[in-house]
């Protein structure tokens, strides 16, 4: 269970977390690289607003899949539909994403920018 678990936190708008607990959407789009080993776990908090300044957060996120990053590499056209994309930028990266578990039924758990540690108890 979530509750029980350290584990570092990444939100990402609706639908893109359910998304990505069904296994529709394989690949996450960023600019940045995350800071994660490939035998780490990532949580999916999937949320309904862009955070766009750091230190935002939303308390009504929604814990919907634990995935590892296989791999990070750039971003190319053909790799919008496994990305679920609908806009193409270059120098964007791709995150590959494997071993999804999804969270059945969701947590609630807040929602912030970039990776982030997951409360140890879901929000209220």
């Amino acid at each position: 269970m979530i509750e029980e678990l350290a584990i570092k936190a990444l939100s990402i708008v609706h639908p893109g977390g359910s998304r990505i607990a069904c296994g529709e959407k394989t690949l996450e789009v960023r600019r940045w690289h995350p800071e994660l080993e490939p035998f780490e776990d990532l949580l999916i908090v999937e949320n309904r607003r862009f955070l766009h300044l750091d230190g935002e957060e939303d308390a009504e996120g929604m814990a919907v899949a634990i995935v590892r990053v296989k791999a990070v590499r750039p971003f190319v056209l053909a790799d919008m539909p496994a990305a679920c994309g609908n806009y193409f930028e270059e120098g964007w990266l791709a995150w590959e994403l494997q071993d999804v578990r999804p969270l059945t039924p969701p947590v609630r758990m807040r929602a912030a920018r970039g990776i982030y540690e997951a409360d140890p108890q879901p929000a209220q």
